[in-house]
C-alpha cells in the first residue's frame, strides 16, 4: 500500500535534518499519522454528538490536550535542527500516543452502547472448545498470594510502552519503526472498539461466580468493566469524565493486544528484546486475571495486533517533492 506524502519545505527536510530515504519516509508517516488521528477524533466527536453525550471539561482532559499541544509544537520546531531530529521524534510520538489513547478510549465507550446481547456463554463456550479451563488457570495464579502483586504491575504495565517505546526507538533513531508503532497502535484500537461493539461480554468472574478480590488481590481492570459497561449500554450514561474512563472491552483484549505492540516496538531495537520479551509474557499473563478477560480475548487480541502491525509496515510513503539537501547525508550517519 503506497501513500504519497507531499512534505515541500517542511520543517523535517529544512537545515538538513532529514536528509535519508528513511528520514523523509519516518516524516511521511508522521504526516499520515496525524491526518489519521485527525480523522478519528472527527468521528468520535460526531458520534458523541450523535450520542448525546459530552466531555466534562475537567482537569486532567485539559491538562492531557495542554500537553499534546505543547510536545507536538516543541517536537516540530526541533525537527528543523539536525541534532535535535532525535528529541523530536520523543516529544512529537508521545504527543500523538497520548492523543491516540484519550481517543482510542472514548470510541470504546461509544462502541459499547450498541448495547448487542452479551456473548459471555459463546466466549466461555470458545475456551472449552480449545480445551482451556479459566478456573483452573484462576486457581493456579491465586494460590500464590505472594506473587500476586507483582503481577499486578504487569497488568499495570500497559502505561509504559506509550512513552517508553518513543523514548528507546526516538532516542535509537528508529524512527520509521515508532510512526508504524503508532499506526499500528491506532489501529488496533480502533479494531478492538469494532469487534467488541459486536461482541460484548461483561467478564469472566461474573460467568463463572467467583470472587473478585481478597487479602492481597482485586480484579481492578474486571470490576471498572463491571462498574461501567452496563451503564454504558443502557445509555443512562451522558457525561464522560476522562479521568474515570477505564476499560470496557473484553473481546478481544487490548492488554493483550498492547503487549505485542510493544514488543514488536522495542525488538527492533536489540538490547531491549530480553527486557521487553519478560514484560510482555508477564503481562499477557496476568491480563486474564486482572482483565477478567477468556483466553480466546488474549488470542483474538494478539491477532488483531500483528495485523495492524502488518498493515502498518505495509504502508510506503513516498515523498513527491525532495529538497537538494535531503539527498546528500543519511541521519543513521549523524553523531549522537
Amino acid at each position: 500500500m503506497t501513500v504519497r506524502a507531499y512534505v515541500r519545505n517542511s520543517p523535517a527536510q529544512s537545515a538538513g535534518a532529514q536528509t535519508s530515504s528513511e528520514a523523509v519516509e519516518a516524516y511521511g508517516l508522521y504526516l499520515l499519522n496525524w491526518i489519521t488521528i485527525t480523522i478519528l477524533a472527527l468521528f468520535v466527536g460526531v458520534s458523541l454528538a450523535l450520542l448525546k453525550l459530552s466531555m466534562a471539561l475537567e482537569g486532567e482532559l485539559l491538562g492531557g490536550m495542554a500537553t499534546v499541544a505543547g510536545l507536538t509544537a516543541a517536537g516540530h520546531v526541533l525537527l528543523s535542527r539536525v541534532r535535535a531530529v532525535r528529541i523530536a521524534y520523543v516529544l512529537i510520538s508521545i504527543a500523538q500516543l497520548g492523543l491516540v489513547s484519550m481517543l482510542g478510549a472514548v470510541l470504546t465507550y461509544v462502541a459499547a452502547s450498541a448495547n448487542l446481547p452479551l456473548q459471555d456463554a459463546m466466549l466461555d463456550s470458545w475456551d472449552k472448545f480449545f480445551g482451556l479451563d479459566w478456573t483452573i488457570y484462576y486457581r493456579l495464579m491465586t494460590a500464590w498470594p505472594a506473587l500476586l502483586p507483582y503481577a499486578y504491575l504487569s497488568y499495570g504495565a500497559i502505561g509504559l510502552p506509550p512513552i517508553a517505546v518513543p523514548i528507546v526507538l526516538g532516542l535509537t533513531n528508529n524512527h520509521v519503526r515508532l510512526q508504524q508503532f503508532t499506526m499500528a497502535t491506532l489501529l488496533t484500537l480502533c479494531a478492538v472498539a469494532l469487534i467488541s461493539s459486536l461482541i460484548p461480554a461483561i467478564g469472566t468472574y461474573q460467568q463463572y461466580n467467583l470472587p473478585t478480590e481478597f487479602a492481597t488481590f482485586k480484579a481492578s481492570g474486571y470490576l471498572i468493566q463491571l462498574d461501567r459497561l452496563p451503564v454504558v449500554r443502557s445509555s443512562s450514561l451522558q457525561v464522560l469524565n476522562i479521568s474515570q474512563i477505564g476499560g470496557i472491552v473484553t473481546f478481544p483484549s487490548f492488554h493483550a493486544a498492547a503487549a505485542l505492540l510493544a514488543l514488536w516496538a522495542w525488538w527492533g531495537v536489540w538490547w531491549m528484546r530480553p527486557w521487553a520479551l519478560m514484560m510482555c509474557v508477564a503481562m499477557l499473563a496476568a491480563t486474564p486475571l486482572w482483565g477478567g478477560h477468556y483466553f480466546v480475548d488474549i488470542f483474538a487480541g494478539v491477532a488483531v495486533a500483528a495485523l495492524a502491525i502488518a498493515f502498518a509496515k505495509a504502508i510506503e510513503v513516498q515523498s513527491s517533492v525532495i529538497p537538494h539537501g535531503a539527498k546528500s547525508t543519511s541521519l543513521a550517519c549523524m553523531p549522537p
